[in-house]
């Protein structure tokens, strides 16, 4: 028989799943729409050669890819070693790339800065385990012309505040800028064509500590002088970088624009404004993240419950012009929903009233329906289920799906009438 199982790294939602799901979405998406952004669609497929135009780094290569239409057996073994002339079109790995092929399409329509909102599925051939899947939603922000650190402190104030109107209070956002690593590379210095791998290494730090970063840069037979200088580094007493312009110096080396450091620092001082308290930023010079779009400022949320990222972005200038032709600022934050989701407690929707109208066979149809429409003209969720032999059964799967409430309708029931008992 064949397999009635999703395909793998893919998942179906029961009715409680998805209702839950979409209560978070819900919230995600009004805490958005209340700091001034506008949700925009665009489709789930994109040219091949745009996605694989070298924006989307690693991810290009989990790529989905859709054979030619209309290629018959012989033109597809003559093309069996070029992927590009199999495919003219790619589902899409991130909803960054179809954001900017979106502005340069419809920049005419938008506003001069622009703060969109996207929330979708995307697709990653990924090894499937557990906390990767192949099919998953993404929820992007992003600000399109705006290149001071007000469009990056506007996306973390978003962003935190989405995980506050969840529940998830405490939350704070590691902070780095790739101008901050590339500076620091030639201070210690490595040369231009090494740091790429470099900082591949570096990425590690936080699974292999630094004696593995230092380990692997020496197998590799990078500069041996960079590498004693960035160990040396990193074997100075580490300290909890205030976020200002005194602990951000103290967390680096000479040498390292004036410029950026100011860039973080007005950062800082605006996220604090914004939210009223001391900023919750942590500068940490060795966040990298990997996509090599990024050109400035790069993020990461975290939570104290979790020892993994729930989120993060950061400053992408040079995309746009890829298909424009000239420089356009634009920078994004992207909240991982799925890990999100798996943090909160499985709860109903607050304020909804949810019924189970339980009935005798005899009941006329007429009957019962009139009485489900009129709470439903209400405002209440109702589901009509008729008397089983297990009551108990009946009650509590319909607990599981999210009702709160039952009550029995018998032929003479009327509205008035209806009594009804909690489920739990």
């Amino acid at each position: 028989m064949a397999s009635v199982n999703p395909p793998r790294g893919m998942r179906d939602f029961l009715p409680a799943d998805k209702a839950r799901r979409e209560r978070v979405l819900a919230v995600i998406r009004e805490r958005y729409r209340a700091h001034g952004f506008d949700e925009i669609e665009t489709p789930v497929m994109e040219d091949y050669d745009r996605l694989h135009a070298g924006l989307g780094g690693d991810n290009e290569k989990l790529s989905f890819s859709i054979l030619k239409r209309g290629m018959d057996a012989e033109a597809i073994r003559a093309a069996a070693d070029d992927q590009a002339a199999l495919a003219d079109l790619g589902l899409r790995y991130d909803l960054t790339v179809p954001l900017a092929r979106f502005y340069a399409t419809h920049r005419a329509s938008l506003p001069t800065v622009f703060r969109a909102i996207q929330i979708a599925p995307v697709w990653r051939a990924e090894r499937p385990q557990k906390g990767r899947y192949r099919q998953f939603v993404q929820c992007d922000i992003d600000i399109i012309g705006d290149a001071s650190a007000r469009a990056e402190a506007e996306l973390m104030t978003a962003s935190l505040d989405v995980l506050d109107a969840l529940g998830l209070e405490g939350g704070s956002i590691r902070v780095n800028d790739r101008r901050v690593l590339d500076a620091m590379l030639d201070v210690f210095g490595f040369a231009p064509d090494e740091r790429p791998g470099v900082l591949i290494t570096i990425d590690k730090l936080d699974k292999v500590g630094a004696s593995g970063v230092v380990a692997e840069l020496r197998e590799r037979g990078v500069n041996a002088g960079a590498v004693d200088a960035l160990a040396a580094y990193l074997d100075r007493p580490a300290t909890m970088p205030s976020f200002d312009d005194a602990g951000i110096r103290a967390a680096l080396p000479s040498g390292i624009p004036d410029e950026v450091i100011g860039h973080l620092v007005a950062l800082g001082e605006t996220v604090a404004a914004a939210r009223g308290v001391d900023a919750p930023l942590v500068f940490d010079p060795f966040l990298v993240r990997g996509m090599g779009y990024y050109t400035g400022t790069i993020f990461e949320l975290a939570h104290p419950s979790v020892d993994y990222s729930l989120g993060g972005g950061g400053r992408y200038d040079g995309m746009i012009g890829r298909f424009l032709g000239q420089q356009v600022p634009a920078v994004g934050f992207s909240i991982g929903f799925e890990r999100i989701v798996d943090l909160l407690p499985d709860s109903a929707a607050e304020g909804e009233r949810s019924v189970v109208l339980v009935h005798d066979r005899d009941v006329p149809l007429a009957h019962l329906l009139a009485l489900k429409s009129g709470l439903v003209a209400d405002g209440a969720r109702v589901r009509v289920e008729q008397r089983a032999k297990n009551m108990k059964a009946l009650l509590e799967r319909s607990a599981a799906d999210g009702y709160g409430e039952f009550a029995t309708v018998g032929v003479d029931t009327t509205a008035e009438s209806l009594q009804f008992r909690p489920l739990s």
